[in-house]
């Protein structure tokens, strides 16, 4: 089954191993976030869809820090499709599987990967054309044995997961070892707190962290 993403975009993000998944409130805490993410290691991000400033910021990182790779998260309506797509938007992620909003994507070309919980899910986004698909919330609903079970009758399909949600330094490494895992969902790099109150260093250091699990993993995996 061929994917909505390219082939250079799955690998850049297998390799990255994490998507910093971002809510921010001012617009100005754009680029200073996306700069510390960066230099931590962390060069794929998306930006949820969940504050009025969301697509302005995604705007600003594009344009001052071309070497992040920035998506849209939280697309709940295929009119938001557009709308990521004019601000630059390189993929787009939801937190369900809304099959109007998944062919708005493919018929604008955008990458796109609906969230997933169920094997009804999984067989909607696979119909509609999805191979990559985020698995939220993971932890809460059984983490690894749910996700390897749920997994198991489509794994022959090519069908890669992004699981977030409950996910953290402390158990990143178990779930970039699963089977399936395309790259994890990291919503913990930037805790609000650090970014209200514009704590640079320690984003930057949490990013740091978890490029160092990551490296570690993906160096065992080639080995």
């Amino acid at each position: 089954m061929k994917s909505l993403f390219s082939e250079d975009s799955l690998t850049r993000i297998y390799n990255s191993g994490v998507i910093a998944v971002l809510v921010i409130e001012r617009v100005d805490d754009a680029v200073p976030l996306a700069k510390a993410l960066l230099d931590g290691g962390v060069d794929i991000m998306e930006l949820t869809l969940r504050t009025p400033v969301a697509l302005e910021c995604l705007s600003r990182i594009r344009k001052h820090i071309p070497e992040m790779l920035a998506g849209v998260g939280t697309i709940l309506r295929p009119d938001q499709v557009s709308q990521a797509l004019e601000a630059g938007a390189a993929f787009g992620v939801a937190p369900g599987t809304n099959p109007a909003v998944i062919r708005q994507a493919i018929q604008s070309g955008l990458p796109f990967a609906p969230g997933v919980m169920t094997p009804t899910d999984i067989e909607i986004a696979l119909s509609e054309g999805c191979r990559e698909m985020k698995f939220f919330p993971a932890e809460l609903t059984g983490g690894q044995k749910m996700l390897a079970s749920l997994r198991a009758p489509f794994a022959h399909l090519g069908v890669q997961f992004i699981p977030l949600g409950g996910i953290t330094t402390d158990n990143l490494e178990s779930w970039l070892t699963t089977p399936g895992i395309l790259a994890a969902g990291g919503s913990w790099l930037a805790p609000q707190a650090a970014v209200q109150s514009g704590n640079w260093t320690a984003i930057q250091q949490e990013a740091a962290k978890a490029r160092a699990i990551i490296s570690r993993v993906r160096l065992s995996a080639r080995s």
